[in-house]
């Protein structure tokens, strides 16, 4: 635990007293913070500038959420094309950091006919000056030219872009099977990783088209329209054209237990796949959907019937599924957002996704480490260390060691809250986690040895954050069972 550092060191700032997560579990710990750095870890530290008692509390790495959507401009060609997302990079940053998030990965599209440069330059301009925690990006490849795939990809991969998000849904968005297998032999040339959104689209227009004849156009149906059937064919056709072009894979906001078994499958035979799954697979149900209010739960994959969550926490502990993101995408209760095209219509014309940036950590902190599901360190490993692993941000993120950021998140174990929207920090006018009591919530945070937030008051400021060039994706090409 003692750095190689004398102990005798000034530090910028010192946190004594507390519960440290290092290694595997917590340790009675001093932190010596210097230039934004851990410097020193060690029982006892003495000096530094700014000192914080941390007694009584625990010390945990701040969040990595590895996939959320932050001022995403709407696609043109989307079926809701002109519903604006409420958050952009001040109130959805702000909103992770509350929550104990100190690192975001949100998306940065291509729209057809774009070029990936373009969208690139365009998302950054909605960033710069604006995040309170730092931040990259995953390009989204919608229009997977020879020039992309073979000029732009590689340069951007150079500069530290190395995920790219493709989709098997969504008309705007769709790639046909051999625009897949040639994005993932592309990006497995350049050290980029793919991420898949896996919904078999035409299953999805044949249902929707049937309900909507039967007059069945509520929210609900949106479920009824996407069944575990249509993630479950399109996750296993990912994985056979992952395999056939030997690339790595990361299957993004698993839903349910039918495509959990595919990915188990996968990667008991050595697959390089991964998969992340979402709160909103855990902590809502299909019977959400059903409310008069049902929209505000809508997002795809849609939440499973109330009995698939079991699974979903299996797949969890299990390892089947490797990492918890919020998959974040605020959109307001109102004609500016949900409600766009009006209260009544068709569940397609509803912007999908719910917010969930600032809530992700202390509902996964609440129900899995205090209700005994998961360890302390399937915790950090599922929000915090394997976000940066797979995303190539470590070992500058994600952990408590000597060198890493001194990026950290000051926990009350034991307060106890009941989720309001007015409590949140976001600019969404609602949370689907409404009136769910949690055990355990950040109460102090840190970036880069900065305190961001304390006991409810912010106290960082826009532009803090900075834009993060990554490495190489953490998957092994021949991944272990």
């Amino acid at each position: 635990m003692r750095s190689p550092e004398s102990m005798d060191a000034d530090f910028d700032t010192v946190l004594h007293g507390g519960e440290v997560f290092v290694g595997q579990g917590l340790a009675r710990c001093d932190i010596g913070i210097r230039a934004g750095r851990i410097a020193a870890l060690a029982e006892r530290i003495a000096g530094g500038r700014t000192r914080f008692d941390a007694a009584g509390r625990w010390v945990l790495p701040g969040g990595v959420d590895a996939h959320c959507h932050i001022d995403q401009p709407p696609n043109p060609g989307s079926a809701a094309r002109g519903a604006q997302m409420a958050d952009d990079f001040a109130s959805g940053s702000r909103s992770a950091a509350f929550g104990g998030t100190t690192t975001i990965l949100p998306f940065a599209p291509q729209f057809k006919g774009q070029s990936l440069r373009a969208a690139v330059a365009a998302y950054h301009a909605r960033a710069e000056g604006r995040s309170h925690v730092d931040y990259g990006f995953h390009l989204i490849v919608s229009d997977p030219t020879q020039e992309v795939l073979a000029q732009e990809l590689p340069a951007l991969a150079a500069e530290g872009y190395t995920s790219v998000k493709i989709y098997l849904t969504y008309e705007a968005l769709r790639l046909s099977d051999l625009q897949v297998l040639e994005v993932l032999d592309a990006a497995r040339q350049c050290g980029t990783l793919t991420m898949v959104h896996a919904e078999n689209l035409d299953c999805i227009l044949w249902l929707t088209e049937r309900l909507e004849r039967q007059g069945r156009t509520a929210p609900r149906y949106h479920a009824d329209s996407r069944p575990m059937l249509v993630e479950r064919e399109a996750t296993f056709r990912a994985v056979a054209l992952a395999e056939l072009a030997e690339a790595p894979l990361l299957i993004v906001h698993v839903s349910g237990r039918e495509a959990i078994e595919v990915i188990a499958g996968a990667r008991a035979r050595g697959l390089p796949i991964v998969a992340e799954t979402c709160p909103q697979y855990l902590f809502l149900g299909s019977e959400d959907l059903h409310a008069e209010d049902g929209a505000k739960c809508m997002c795809s994959p849609p939440p499973r019937a109330r009995e698939n969550a079991p699974f979903v926490w299996r797949g969890l502990q299990s390892g089947a599924l490797s990492l918890v993101s919020s998959d974040h995408a605020p959109y307001r209760f109102d004609e500016s957002g949900k409600l766009k095209y009006g209260p009544k219509a068709s569940f397609r014309f509803i912007a999908n996704g719910i917010p969930g940036l600032e809530t992700r950590l202390p509902l996964l902190f609440s129900e899995g480490v205090m209700a005994g599901r998961l360890t302390l360190a399937e915790f950090v490993e599922l929000c915090c260390t394997a976000p940066a692993r797979l995303y190539g941000l470590l070992p500058r993120k994600g952990q408590i060691a000597v060198g890493a950021d001194a990026d950290l998140a000051l926990w009350d174990p034991q307060r106890r809250t009941v989720i309001d929207n007015a409590l949140l920090h976001h600019n969404v006018d609602y949370t689907p986690y409404a009136g769910m009591a949690v055990t355990g919530w950040p109460t102090h945070v840190w970036l880069r040895g900065e305190l961001v937030c304390a006991d409810g008051e912010l106290r960082g400021r826009p532009g803090q954050g900075r834009f993060l060039r990554r490495g190489r994706h953490g998957i092994p090409l021949r991944a272990a069972p």
